[in-house]
């Protein structure tokens, strides 16, 4: 199958390491692929879906990238990180009110000059797409082209990202001289499990994909995988067509609700951390790591030999607040 085209702004290949420890605790091979790693800037898994999305955005003669997000949005920073490599202009609608006293995520894309719009949480629920598209229509009065990627680059063209990930790591299994029965990854939009799943499909479904979601519901995002996925298809003929019921996500772990942490979730990252040196952020792979391993624990993933974890960043999710009840 031929991809789209991309550009290249990720340190890739990431390297898949196993966690020793963690392993022997639990009488499991747990294996971590460190997307974390991706870069600086644009760390964790928001820039392999950048790569295609923005690509697409340059082809279309566009320069100024527009998208969404929480306060402490990866996705908001990487797209800032890479509007400014490319000489870009970048609007970040973020769901939230503005603050002086800016830190982590939100610092360092203001650093790197992008436009902060605050809205409520109701706005953003119900009308971020509307205000995106106002924002498009103002810089157009100004001669900008812009581009709205949705919230974690989470369209058709972003996925393809993550199917590009499953090659990699389906290489990596080789160079290992290992097969993983399942992959688990925290969900929060849906594009890293979209590429993900219809990579395995493409390959024969050699084994499960499983999410782990932080935020709604597993009912909710198993729509969203199969619209995504539809979505790839006016990219490329992949073959096939998602039902909801195949998507696997475990429920349970959103905890408070999206990036409210328990202190629980909390001891349990630190904990990982000294075990095996590996630092999870509260918003996103703290509580589906945490998942993974309670889903372990209680017996759930008996049946399943080597598990492959992606850990897809957001050290700069550690703000003053969280740092403080640790």
């Amino acid at each position: 199958m031929k991809m789209p085209e991309r550009i290249d702004l990720a340190n890739l290949p990431t390297r898949i390491e196993k966690m020793e420890r963690l392993s022997k605790e639990l009488d499991k091979n747990i294996w971590i692929k460190r997307d974390d790693q991706t870069g600086m800037e644009v760390s964790g898994n928001k820039v392999r879906k950048l790569q295609y999305a923005v690509k697409e955005a340059l082809d279309n003669g566009c320069n100024h990238l527009i998208t969404c997000g929480g306060i402490q949005s990866n996705h908001a920073r990487a797209t800032a990180a890479v509007a400014a490599k490319l000489g870009m202009g970048c609007t970040l609608v973020l769901r939230g009110e503005e603050r002086e006293d800016k830190e982590g995520n939100l610092f360092l894309e203001t650093l790197m000059g992008a436009h902060v719009e605050y809205i409520t949480a109701e706005d953003y629920a119900e009308s971020r797409g509307d205000i995106m598209e106002s924002i498009r229509q103002e810089l157009a009065k100004e001669g900008k082209e812009a581009y709205i990627l949705p919230e974690g680059a989470s369209n058709g063209i972003g996925s393809f990202g993550y199917l590009d990930a499953y090659h990699e790591i389906v290489g990596q299994e080789k160079e290992l001289g290992i097969h993983f029965d399942a992959i688990v990854l925290t969900v929060g939009s849906g594009g890293t499990f979209a590429g993900l799943y219809a990579g395995n499909r493409l390959d024969g479904e050699k084994r499960d994909i499983i999410g782990i979601n932080i935020s709604a519901s597993a009912d909710h995002f198993k729509k969203v995988v199969a619209g995504l996925v539809e979505d790839m298809k006016s990219y490329v003929d992949i073959g096939f067509t998602v039902n909801p019921k195949d998507v696997s996500i475990i429920d349970g772990y959103p905890g408070l609700g999206y990036a409210i942490s328990q202190d629980v979730e909390l001891q349990f990252i630190k904990r990982l951390a000294r075990l095996e040196g590996i630092i999870l952020d509260p918003v996103y792979t703290g509580k589906a790591m945490y998942g993974l391993v309670e889903e372990i624990k209680n017996g759930n993933l008996d049946k399943y030999k080597n598990i492959l974890f992606i850990h897809t960043g957001g050290i700069f999710g550690w703000t003053r607040e969280v740092r403080g009840r640790i």
